[in-house]
């Protein structure tokens, strides 16, 4: 087994359902805060977590507490890993730093420290939907992100295909008529080429944050009616 595929297994033994390293280079075109934020690093880590099927199914025209307890719990159980599997590389002899799953940083732009989807992307945990969101062919856009950032010598995994292709069931399913169908091979131009990010933002923020023990800007109606998202994979078929 190789180095990589111990760094790999001991993150999926601490809780992840998804690993996969990407290349901290094309990163550093990001927008990061700070902005040297990748400097010491080679390799950022993107870890996944999954959020159970039947959490969406309590999803109707707006988030539930349900769901919002499951998010908050998945991003404190993701920054967990991270900052376990840091430690596991401190020890190993290289730099590491896990960067929280959900922290935002920039509340005008909506910007953490660095996009965990763009790195999940890069290193082959999905494809970029037209919902602007990561999705797995696991899981769909079901799962939370973190990233670890280190400079240990890690093999580095490669994008996938996008496989949305000509599905619009985000687009139909959108309340407020954010998402502009719109595909791409790779990634977007900017994130307005998917989605009205402003008519979504005040969605979240101002409406869907209000309401009775959700307390947080956060949908999930485009990841409930996403196909991948739907699928079930049993153990026996694994």
């Amino acid at each position: 087994m190789t180095f990589t595929d111990t760094i790999k297994q001991t993150i999926t033994q601490l809780g992840a359902d998804l690993v996969g390293i990407a290349d901290a280079d094309p990163l550093r075109a990001l927008k990061t805060d700070p902005p040297d934020l990748l400097q010491p690093y080679t390799r950022a880590v993107a870890i996944a977590l999954r959020v159970p099927n039947d959490v969406f199914e309590t999803i109707q025209e707006q988030p539930t507490p349900i769901y919002a307890t499951a998010y908050q719990a998945s991003n404190r159980i993701l920054d967990e890993i991270a900052l376990k599997a840091a430690n596991h590389l401190q020890h190993s002899g290289y730099r590491a730093l896990p960067v929280p799953a959900a922290q935002i940083l920039d509340r005008q732009n909506w910007y953490g420290a660095i996009s965990h989807k763009a790195v999940a992307r890069l290193a082959g945990l999905g494809w970029q939907g037209k919902n602007l969101l990561l999705i797995t062919p696991e899981y769909g856009s079901r799962v939370r992100l973190v990233t670890l950032l280190t400079d240990a010598p890690l093999a580095v995994d490669a994008p996938i295909e996008n496989l949305c292709g000509k599905c619009r069931l985000c687009v139909d399913a959108c309340p407020v008529d954010a998402i502009h169908n719109v595909n791409t091979d790779s990634h977007y131009s900017s994130r307005e080429e998917a989605i009205d990010l402003q008519r979504c933002a005040e969605k979240v923020t101002v409406e869907f944050a209000g309401l009775p023990h959700i307390g947080a800007p956060m949908c999930g109606i485009c990841i409930k009616v996403c196909p991948f998202g739907r699928r079930i994979r049993r153990v026996e078929e694994a």
